[in-house]
């Protein structure tokens, strides 16, 4: 009957957070969408300038874990920018960017 290292248990739960790196995606108080006077979320596709901040500087629209939104709002900024990009607000590529 040997000793069991405990130690050894909790080194690794040491390792395994400081690795995991936070919250290095949560990238600041961008808010994704916004809400009406009755209550009703949605991401207007006028608003470019934060529109732009959601995409890469190639012009893909970043992920839900970078943006920090969940599925529903994901979405909506998808067919924000879609939109965005159909009305000539936002470009296709990075190369007018």
């Amino acid at each position: 009957m040997g000793r069991m290292n405990t130690s050894r248990g909790n080194d690794r739960d040491r390792d395994r957070e400081s690795f995991s790196g936070g919250d290095r995606f949560m990238s600041g108080p961008t808010k994704a969408t916004k809400e009406s006077g009755k209550g009703i979320e949605y991401c207007d596709y006028k608003d470019h300038e934060s529109l732009r901040r959601m995409m890469t500087p190639n012009g893909k629209i970043y992920g839900r874990k970078r943006l920090g939104t969940n599925a529903r709002q994901q979405r909506m900024v998808a067919q924000a920018i879609k939109r965005a990009r159909f009305m000539g607000l936002l470009p296709f590529t990075s190369a007018t960017l």
